[in-house]
């Protein structure tokens, strides 16, 4: 057998085993390479020809470039230490390594004699220190392309926004030129932009939330992303109304603390922008310090939404303010939902009332109460100095929800529901369980 260098080489004792490997990058340069299923026909040709016992064909579609993150590859290296292969067919070296990573794994089978033989389209390496030597530069040279590619990616992103020039796809409200003199540049979408800008001007002036920007984009716009394809999500909405494009500048990259001017035309002004802002971080303050009993634990009975709590604060003549608390459905499934709204003293009159059909979840509950009564033991102990028998046992579970309900701290309620194996669900300002199949 004559090696790359001209150099003879021994032919392998033993029978060589194959697995036949094909792989497409994701990578942008490498959409001119052939598919895998062209590689693996080129590659059954060859093995055909030349006799080869192929045992095995692996395709993958994963880039090179990162070591160890390629799953396929990492069996078959794990497959070759196990002696269930002992060569592999592969259309170049590059489809093998673009990394050192990866590299050193294939040359420590070698050296190890388990990897007999590397066969590519129109060369053939073992365990030859020149073979060997020249599949690293084989494969260094592939891993110098992606090093050069990054370094000249980068660079072209640093010139395109020092022009001014978005380098992303263009965000909702904005499309991006295809004009050759103007590539790259983004301009206002004549069907969305509007929209956004109203989007803006309704939470700064209306003192709109979110939520209800998000409502009335679905449910009286039916407003879709460019495309038609999809409406906006909540998180979506909350992004735009806090991304800075819309006034005309731009970060880049995120969280960097490099600012550019964009090239396009701003959508809204900075006060605007400012005064949104100034809206959403009061919503978020309020929403953030408040702490209610039953946040996230009930479901709406019509329409499936969360019930989520509201508060009032009502004045009387004498000066007293009193608080009040509110459930009701958050409408997020069904806007015209007529779920009503319940006030928080007679929701936990319903739910001790619940208590004794509630299916408790025992385990839960009991490490609760266990908690609770080595606490009992240490207080009465240093009050004391004696300690009274008292043992989970002796707690009637149910009564001690209902006391939980009662007194307990609002966190402890939580917890407390969180034990249940029943779904809640109110549904007409009446609360009922409804049983969770198990899965």
């Amino acid at each position: 057998m004559i090696s790359n260098f001209g150099v003879k080489t021994a032919i392998p004792a033993i029978p060589v085993k194959y697995v036949l490997y094909a792989r497409k990058s994701t990578e942008q340069d490498e959409k001119q390479a052939l598919s895998i299923e062209s590689q693996v026909k080129e590659m059954l040709q060859i093995a055909e020809r030349e006799g080869l016992n192929i045992v095995d064909i692996r395709r993958e579609a994963h880039s090179a470039k990162d070591s160890g993150q390629r799953t396929v590859f990492n069996e078959i290296l794990k497959d070759i230490e196990r002696d269930r292969y002992s060569g592999i067919l592969v259309w170049h070296p590059d489809r093998l390594s673009r990394c050192a990573g990866d590299l050193g794994s294939l040359v420590d089978l070698m050296d190890q004699k388990k990897l007999i033989q590397i066969r590519t389209y129109g060369q053939t390496f073992t365990n030859n220190p020149s073979e060997k030597f020249l599949l690293m530069i084989l494969c260094s040279q592939a891993k110098l392309e992606n090093d050069n590619k990054s370094i000249n990616v980068k660079r072209g992103l640093k010139t395109r926004v020092e022009m001014g020039l978005w380098p992303a796809p263009a965000p909702t409200g904005y499309l991006k030129e295809k004009r050759i003199d103007r590539k790259c540049e983004c301009y206002i979408d004549p069907d969305r932009g509007h929209v956004i800008k109203q989007m803006f001007e309704k939470v700064a002036y209306e003192k709109w939330s979110g939520r209800k920007v998000y409502h009335w984009l679905k449910f009286d716009l039916n407003f879709k992303t460019a495309g038609g394809y999809k409406n906006l999500s909540l998180g979506n909405v909350y992004r735009i109304l806090e991304s800075p494009f819309y006034y005309g500048v731009f970060e880049y990259p995120l969280k960097s603390g490099n600012w550019y001017k964009g090239k396009h035309e701003a959508l809204i002004t900075k006060e605007l922008y400012d005064q949104v802002q100034g809206q959403m971080n009061s919503q978020f303050a309020r929403s953030e310090n408040k702490e209610f009993a039953f946040t996230k634990l009930i479901t709406c009975g019509l329409c499936g939404s969360g019930v989520t709590p509201d508060e009032k604060f009502k004045k009387q003549k004498n000066g007293n303010v009193h608080r009040h608390v509110y459930y009701g459905c958050n409408k997020s499934k069904d806007r015209k939902c007529a779920g009503g709204y319940i006030n928080e003293t007679e929701l936990l009159k319903q739910f001790e009332l619940l208590i004794d059909k509630i299916d408790i979840n025992e385990i839960g509950i009991k490490e609760i109460i266990k908690e609770e009564v080595e606490r009992f033991k240490k207080f009465q102990r240093v009050l004391t100095g004696k300690t009274t028998r008292v043992t989970v046992e002796d707690v009637d579970i149910r009564n001690y929800m209902k006391y939980l309900l009662r007194e307990g701290k609002d966190v402890e309620k939580r917890e407390l529901l969180s034990n249940l194996r029943s779904k809640i669900l109110l549904k007409n300002k009446l609360l009922s369980l409804q049983n969770i199949s198990p899965k």
